[in-house]
Formats: structure tokens, C-alpha cells, sequence
């Protein structure tokens, strides 16, 4: 179950959200009374309430709005105990003197901003002695090891708890608390008004992640990177799981690059069964492997990762990403499968650039690497065979192939191009892998000027699918994830 919360500055807007949630479905919602401005009037909160509720009257030192006394907000807690609130949301320390009464369920809670304490199984047992009907811990992850001791806490507990970690880090804890045996976990009304750090929307949660079909024989998979906001896998993988009805969901992890031994540890106890893998984990997760295919060994890169009984197996689908989008764009003219004397320049010297020459390099091209860090690029250009040119160099050459794998151009310095127009032949095939936005300047004028291109988005939902496919051993739309992505990425978001 997901219960959404609610703060808004008066009663109206609070009754109106309530009762649009209810008719969406939602089940619980936790009504923020510290959050209205006006006079406060619990029983119109209460009276006629659509579905369920727990009272929330949240000191700021807690996170919350209260600015009256600590004698009216108990005055306030005790009054909605009076007119029959569902829940109560009773802070530790105030339990003991707030009494059951009539048929309200007490939920014990617990907030720590700063950390989640050493001492987190203790501080649970010492609220599970408060006559809690539920309890419900918050506290800030800064570590990827918080969400599991977290959701091992709500595993292994006797009383029906909420554990949640906040922070971005923390996400995980939120989607997984039903698999874990969570009674609920907490959703904001909307993504732009969430209440803690680290929040998802309702219709994230539903949407996305299927929280409501996630128990405790669910498959975990994830991505993990270092930041993981804006990361569009949980979007494509997760539309993927649903189109098939598979038991399984596909999770955001935010490891830190210090962090990447300890998650590795853990991810057998978080049930983790695969993992898409980006910046900055492709080349460090590698020695975490049991072992890896050959494109691993190749590339020196892995941003696939399988759990296999007891091996832990790397991939690199990025490589066969491109080759097949190359594919595609010279289906309808020349064979493409070799590239002898083609020449290909790749601007850039990341890990997906090391893909790419790779691929490169098996049909024979000409590859040639620039780079704005000239001495990472030659460092690529001998791994694998290549030429190098210096930055300020690159409009020299007029590549029959070009990629851009820099980060120039995308948003929000979308007027930015890699590669001058001028310079880029009619003849010119263009590849792009930034995919926000899809349509890049270096995308726009290539097309303007008839080039055949491909776009970061291509790239991205075939690399995707392609990981799919080896999670899931089916083969996935690449319409619905085109799809589903594009409708994320939209400025009509969640």
C-alpha cells in the first residue's frame, strides 16, 4: 500500500487532494496538519474523508511546519484521537503521553536528518514498547549499506514497521518496503511538492516502479550510478517487466565510487539479480566480476552485471547498442558490416567512447580519437590501435562516420555543438549519445543538411533492451521503451 501525503496551507485544498486520491485509488494518505496556515480545524479534515488518513502534526525540528506551542500540538494530536482519526503520528518522545483511545491506530514515529544511527535496531525496540500499532523510522542514508540495515529492520520486526531512508541514496528503501514487509510506504502528492528528501510522486510509484505488485518473491534488478536522479533504466527496464507480467522490478541506486566494494557485499541480501551499470561504476565493477564475456575483456568496461548462483557475470551491451543502430542506418543502402578506409572520428574518451572503437575497430574502420583530455584519448588510441588528434584539431577531418560522445550539447546548454556544421559533409553519417535532449543541435544540423543520423536515444533503448533481454531472456518492444522514455523525459512529467 502507498500512503501519499498531503501539505497544503489550507483545509480546502487539503479535502479537495484527499478526495482526488481517493478517486485515483490510493488507500492511506497521511494528512501534514502543521502544514495549514489558517486556524487549524481537525474534525473538517476528518469529517467525510474519502478513504483513510493518519494525522501528521510535525515539529520543525522533526521536518515539519509547526510554529505554535508544543502544548496546542498535543492538544492537536489528542483531539484527532477524539474525532476518530484512522492513525495518529505520535513522535517518540510524546507517546507515553498521549493515551490510546477508541478505535485510532498509533503509529510510533522516529526522524533523524543527519544520519542513520549505529544504534538503529535499539532505537526500534525502545518504540515498540509505546503501545505502537505501527512504527515508523526515518532517517538519512548516506551510505548504500543504511538502505539494507533499514530494510533488514523491517524484515526481521515483530511490530508492522516503516523504515525508510532518506535522501537520494535512500530511494531504494521506498520502492522496496512492501517486499521487505513493510504495511506501507510514503509517496508525495506530486513529484515538485515532496515533503522529504528523497520523496517519489504516487504516480511514480505506481507508474514506474508497481509498488502495489511488489512482495516479497519479487526479482530485484537495478542501475547503479553516482548522481542517479535523472537515470532513465528504472523508466524503460520496469515498462519492459509489466509488458511481459514478469515479478520483477528494476530499482535506482545511488553508490557512491567509494562505495562500489560494500554495495557489491550486499546485493545478494537485497536479492539484487542484475544491474545496468553507469558512471563512474563501468571500469571499477569490473574487478567485482567472477568473470566477464569477451566484450569485457575487450573493452575493459562492463555496464551489464548478472548474478548467476553463485558467479557474478559482466556484460557490455553498449557495443552491440551501436553496432546495431549502425546497422540500421545502412540497411537501406551499402552493407555496413565491414568499414575498411571508412574513417571514423569519435569525440571523447569515456568508457562509452571505448565501446564504440571497439566496435569500430572489429569492421575495420579508421578510427580516430579527439579528446578535450588529449592524454586519456591517446591512452584509448593505443588500447585500441587507433589514431589520435588533438581537440582543436578535430575540424581538420571529414569523417565519414562521426560520434559525439561528450557531454557538449546537453541540456541545459542545448545551443552547444561538438563538431561545426560547416565542416560536416552532406555524406556524413552522425552519431549522437547524449539523449537529453534527443534532439541535440549536432543532431538538428545534421539533419537539416541531409545526413543519416543516429540519436542518443537509439543508442540508449537498444543498449537497455538488450540488457533486458539477458535479465529476462525475452525480447522486449523497443517501441514501448522508446515510448515510455520519451513520455518521461516530456516537459508534461510526473
Amino acid at each position: 500500500m502507498i500512503c501519499v501525503c498531503i501539505g497544503r496551507g489550507r483545509h480546502k485544498m487539503t479535502i479537495a487532494e484527499h478526495r482526488h486520491l481517493a478517486e485515483q485509488g490510493v488507500k492511506l494518505v497521511e494528512l501534514r496538519a502543521d502544514y495549514i496556515r489558517s486556524r487549524l480545524d481537525i474534525k473538517r479534515l476528518l469529517a467525510d474523508r474519502p478513504c483513510p488518513c493518519i494525522i501528521t502534526c510535525r515539529r520543525e525540528e522533526d521536518g515539519g511546519q509547526w510554529s505554535g506551542t508544543e502544548e496546542a500540538r498535543i492538544t492537536t494530536l489528542r483531539t484527532a484521537i477524539v474525532e476518530g482519526a484512522d492513525y495518529v503520528d505520535l513522535e517518540e518522545d510524546i507517546a507515553a503521553d498521549i493515551p490510546r483511545f477508541g478505535p485510532t491506530k498509533r503509529l510510533i514515529s522516529y526522524h533523524n536528518f543527519r544520519e542513520t544511527p549505529d544504534e538503529l535496531e535499539a532505537i526500534h525496540d525502545r518504540m515498540c514498547t509505546l503501545d505502537a500499532d505501527v512504527v515508523k523510522i526515518a532517517t538519512m542514508a548516506h551510505r548504500p549499506s543504511d538502505n539494507l540495515r533499514m530494510l533488514e529492520l523491517i524484515r526481521n520486526s515483530k511490530v508492522p514497521t516503516v523504515g525508510i531512508c532518506m535522501g537520494e541514496i535512500g530511494m531504494p528503501t521506498r520502492i522496496l518496503a512492501g517486499k521487505f514487509g513493510a504495511p506501507f510506504s510514503y509517496a508525495a502528492f506530486h513529484h515538485e511538492r515532496t515533503l522529504e528528501p528523497g520523496q517519489l510522486s504516487y504516480t511514480q510509484m505506481r507508474d514506474i516502479y508497481h509498488y502495489e505488485d511488489i512482495g516479497a518473491d519479487t526479482d530485484v534488478y537495478g542501475v547503479i550510478a553516482d548522481p542517479i536522479v535523472n537515470d532513465m533504466h528504472p523508466v524503460v527496464q520496469n515498462a519492459g517487466f509489466a509488458e511481459h507480467k514478469l515479478n520483477k522490478v528494476f530499482v535506482p541506486f545511488r553508490v557512491p565510487r567509494d562505495d562500489l566494494p560494500s554495495f557489491m557485499d550486499t546485493c545478494s541480501d537485497l536479492g539484487v539479480k542484475g544491474l545496468s551499470v553507469t558512471i563512474p561504476h563501468k571500469d571499477e565493477v569490473v574487478r567485482h566480476l567472477s568473470q566477464g564475456d569477451g566484450t569485457v575483456r575487450g573493452i575493459g568496461s562492463a555496464n551489464t552485471v548478472a548474478f548467476e548462483g553463485s558467479q557474478i557475470v559482466g556484460y557490455n551491451t553498449e557495443y552491440r547498442a551501436f553496432s546495431e543502430a549502425l546497422d540500421q542506418v545502412f540497411a537501406n543502402h551499402e552493407a555496413g558490416m565491414n568499414l575498411p578506409g571508412r574513417v571514423a572520428l569519435i569525440m571523447g574518451s569515456g568508457t562509452l567512447s571505448r565501446a564504440i572503437a571497439y566496435a569500430l575497430k572489429r569492421r575495420e574502420a579508421d578510427v580516430i580519437l579527439t579528446s578535450r583530455n588529449h592524454e586519456r584519448a591517446g591512452v584509448l588510441a593505443e588500447r585500441f590501435r587507433c589514431r589520435t588528434l588533438q581537440w582543436y584539431e578535430r575540424m581538420k577531418i571529414q569523417p565519414d562516420i562521426l560520434i559525439n560522445t561528450t557531454p557538449i550539447g546537453m541540456h541545459p546548454n542545448v545551443n552547444e555543438m561538438p563538431f561545426d556544421r560547416k565542416y560536416i559533409q552532406r555524406t556524413t553519417i552522425v552519431v549522437e549519445t547524449i539523449y537529453n535532449p534527443e534532439q541535440t543541435l549536432l543532431i538538428k544540423q545534421a539533419r537539416e543538411m541531409g545526413c543519416r543520423v543516429v540519436t542518443g536515444v537509439d543508442v540508449f533503448i537498444r543498449q537497455a533492451a538488450l540488457q533486458f533481454e539477458r535479465f529476462t531472456g525475452e525480447t522486449p518492444s523497443l517501441e514501448l521503451m522508446r515510448n515510455e522514455f520519451k513520455r518521461a523525459m516530456g516537459p508534461a512529467k510526473w
